[in-house]
């Protein structure tokens, strides 16, 4: 079973697995720990990552980045209408209002979804985690921010369904953090003992995030969030695309914005510009040939200048620290660390205005980039069954307040009630009864819209189906429950309805209870006087037993953004086709780079060692071949069939393949006789003193001697008649032998000979001795045999045995 983590971000992704006991960040197939939250799409396939981001500027219409934002979002939503412009790919709405993302795929247009895109990038984690782990991962736990809404939180999970990924848990970025950081410190105050409290601050590519969390043995509880999505990274990267636009305007009169691949470049060499601010404060170049026109520019910039430049984003970051510490009520002091996470938290000046705010310095003790990742595939091994973590309880937090209003009866008003304010722990599950007679209805709501980043403060209408009246007209108690579960979304979970039924004599009266645990029933008391049975009057009539049975009840969910059944299974759909085009892509390219690697190999050492292993016509021959063959794929075989490279790699292989094996022949067939030879010599020189009577194969019987040294003729015989053979043939004929057939008749001779030479001497019975009451000694004698000692000095062995022609002494034991 597979532990993995990922942290899908705006620019890039990274993948932690649980492995050998720890959590690793795993690498992709560039060796790079970083995965580029890239896709671009060509006329024979997709390419995603690393790859992708190479063609960015290549092929700006086609390649999508910065998708992240549009999830759960409508097409007309304010914020998509802002970013469309700043896009280099088309936005278009969708059938459904939704995000619709226009390529040329395939060379055909295309329109995908926001799920389907990120579907695309989850299949590429999911190969490289596959890759690095040698099999199947299906479990993951998937980061997303701490402010995004149900909506855009069921449209990751569709994304993650879309590809195979069952997705254990949505996890906030800043509780994954917390989780990383907490779960390996060995020195946390007990659970009866004030908790440590540690602010964690992440500055992403695109976002703010801060979160206050308290720690204690064991245990993690995340005391509040804050936020602001719109400051980050590329807000810094925008303000340098920005001034040298204007700076290139005025000084070379170009104008970057007009052309889609000159500002994409210019906004690469910025991020690499404000990345080396970061260690050096000197002025600092920047160049770009060929920018525009061909025309080359330059300017440069020093880290002062970019502060200044930036004041106004700097100033930003007060306000979710000091809205963090107003919901909390915490002050400065009760704050033992502040962790900071995120690449943009490297820039000097982000650093100094989170120090300046909780007067203290910052600490860099988690790795900024891949603590999210790590602490999610922490997360995923506590709920794995195949792995044994540390017990740590994460509690984590709602960070916007829910509401539930619904219809009363038709003579009184709306009901409106607070499930869960702001900062409630989450997850969390709470019942709430209603009097009903009919069927109502619930609607979900976000008590605080301005504080939500989303424009829509609908959460979902829930109808609670089947309910009727009790039999004796009364309403019916209608118990609904409402969670907050793992993925941070809000659910109306179960409905049931409480039915009173009569109970058979054999069956005990039931007790019900309601929300607040109150019985409604006690238990008579037998001692009490008013529960005396009085002679003087009448029997009381029988009540009938009452038995109080939960009835589920249907609910019925439409929810404020989520894809249909439908839809998502043509995705899946759509999705497999694209693999298998990927794939059978891949295979392709691979024949055809199969086919120039032959070119290349054999060209360039017919001229070198394959030279004298090859006659002069066929030479020349095959230099033509491999010539034509050059010239075709670079024509027409530029874009083949798959077979096509594989029959044009079989015509070289055909003629190659006996020139390689001779040269390979000549290296390795010299080594292989030397070897059949000093064999030889071996066993003729064992075969020679065993002839001439040396005592140490006097154990071993002539006839088997016989077999050794006729092994040995017919072995120098055969080895005699092919170096005669193969000396009279010239290096470009094929060899006589090969080396593996020398090689064979090395194990053969081995397997002869070997079992005579070195089998082993017998061993000497020893005698045993007869016990006599009368000798001299009998009683101390008995004393060393009867503890098995052996009398007299060790003796001298020979692979722990004796021998008859060596002194020794005897062990002797009793009948």
């Amino acid at each position: 079973m597979s532990v993995v983590g990922l942290d899908v971000g705006s620019q890039s992704c990274y993948i932690a697995v649980a492995r050998a006991g720890g959590i690793e960040t795993i690498a992709n197939e560039f060796s790079d720990r970083c995965t580029p939250s890239v896709i671009s799409f060509g006329s024979k396939n997709r390419t995603i990552g690393v790859a992708a981001k190479n063609q960015q500027v290549t092929h700006a219409n086609n390649t999508v980045s910065n998708f992240k934002r549009f999830h759960g979002r409508a097409f007309s939503d304010p914020f998509i209408q802002k970013e469309k412009e700043n896009l280099s790919y088309d936005l278009v709405p969708m059938k459904n209002g939704g995000v619709g993302i226009k390529v040329m795929y395939l060379d055909e247009e295309h329109l995908f979804s926001v799920e389907q895109i990120t579907a695309m990038l989850l299949t590429k984690l999911k190969e490289t985690a596959e890759n690095n782990l040698k099999k199947p991962v299906t479990d993951c736990v998937i980061s997303v921010p701490s402010f995004f809404t149900d909506a855009e939180r069921r449209s990751v999970l569709d994304a993650a369904q879309i590809v195979g990924l069952n997705c254990l848990r949505l996890m906030n970025d800043m509780t994954a953090v917390a989780l990383n950081y907490g779960i390996y410190k060995q020195d946390l105050p007990g659970l009866d003992e004030k908790p440590r409290v540690v602010v964690f601050v992440d500055m992403g590519h695109s976002a703010f995030q801060v979160s206050a969390c308290a720690f204690n043995k064991g245990k993690l509880k995340v005391l509040g969030t804050a936020f602001d999505p719109f400051l980050g990274g590329k807000n810094f990267d925008e303000k340098l695309v920005d001034h040298f636009c204007a700076e290139f305007k005025t000084k070379y009169k170009l104008d970057a914005k007009s052309k889609v691949r000159a500002l994409l470049r210019l906004h690469q060499e910025c991020e690499k510009l404000k990345k080396l601010m970061s260690s050096n404060s000197t002025d600092l170049p920047l160049s770009i040939e060929c920018f525009m026109d061909d025309t080359d520019v330059s300017a440069k910039m020093s880290r002062a200048q970019f502060e200044e430049l930036c004041a106004e984003l700097l100033q930003k970051i007060d306000a979710p620290l000091r809205w963090l510490m107003e919901q909390t009520q915490l002050k400065a002091d009760d704050v033992s660390a502040v962790e900071i996470v995120g690449g943009a938290t490297r820039i000097p000046a982000v650093k100094e205005k989170i120090a300046k705010f909780f007067g203290k310095d910052v600490s860099t003790t988690l790795n900024a980039d891949e603590a999210v990742a790590r602490g999610c595939a922490l997360q995923c091994a506590i709920l794995s069954p195949a792995f044994k973590v540390r017990e740590f309880s994460v509690t984590d937090a709602v960070p916007f307040p829910i509401s539930l209003v619904w219809s009363h009866d038709s003579e009184d008003t709306e009901g409106v009630h607070e499930v869960f304010g702001r900062n409630h722990a989450a997850p969390f599950s709470k019942v709430l009864t209603f009097l009903r007679s009919g069927p109502f209805e619930l609607e979900a709501f976000y008590s605080d819209p301005q504080s939500v980043p989303y424009p829509e403060a609908k959460i979902g209408r829930f109808v609670v189906q089947n309910v009727s009246a009790q039999k004796d007209g009364e309403k019916s108690r209608v118990k609904v429950k409402v969670r907050v579960n793992s993925h941070g979304i809000f659910t109306v979970s179960t409905a049931s309805m409480v039915e009173k039924v009569p109970a058979e004599d054999s069956e005990p009266p039931s007790v019900d209870a309601d929300l607040e645990g109150q019985s409604q029933g006690a238990p008579e008391n037998p001692d009490s006087e008013a529960n005396e049975k009085k002679v003087d009057q009448p029997p009381e009539a029988k009540k009938p037993k009452i038995k109080v049975v939960n009835v589920e009840l249907p609910v019925e969910a439409n929810l404020v953004w989520q894809l249909g059944r439908d839809l998502l299974n043509m995705y899946i759909e759509t999705e497999g086709k694209m693999i298998m085009q990927d794939k059978l892509e891949k295979e392709r390219n691979d024949a055809k780079n199969a086919v120039e690697e032959c070119v290349y190999e054999f060209r360039g050492k017919l001229c070198g060692p394959y030279g004298e292993f090859v006659g002069e016509q066929d030479h020349e021959n095959f230099l033509r071949l491999l010539t034509q063959t050059e010239d075709w794929l670079y024509e027409e075989g530029e874009d083949q069939a798959k077979q096509a490279y594989v029959d044009k790699l079989e015509e070289l292989m055909k003629i190659g393949t006996p020139i390689k094996v001779r040269f390979q022949e000549a290296e390795e067939r010299p080594k292989a006789l030397e070897e059949l030879g000093q064999r030889l010599q071996h066993y003729a020189k064992m075969a020679a003193d065993f002839r001439d009577g040396d005592e140490k194969y006097n154990h071993i019987d002539e006839s088997e001697m016989k077999k050794v040294e006729k092994s040995v003729n017919e072995a120098m015989e055969w080895m005699n008649d092919v170096m005669n053979a193969q000396a009279r043939k010239s290096l470009d004929q094929d060899p006589v032998v090969r080396a593996q057939e020398i090689k064979a008749k090395i194990k053969e001779l081995n397997s002869t000979c070997e079992p005579v030479v070195t089998q082993p001497k017998p061993k000497i019975e020893s005698p045993k001795l007869e016990r006599t009451p009368n000798g001299p000694n009998t009683d101390k004698k008995e004393d060393n045999l009867d503890q098995g000692k052996n009398v007299g000095a060790d003796p001298p062995q020979q692979n722990g045995e004796c021998y008859p022609n060596e002194k020794s002494s005897v062990s002797m034991d009793l009948d």
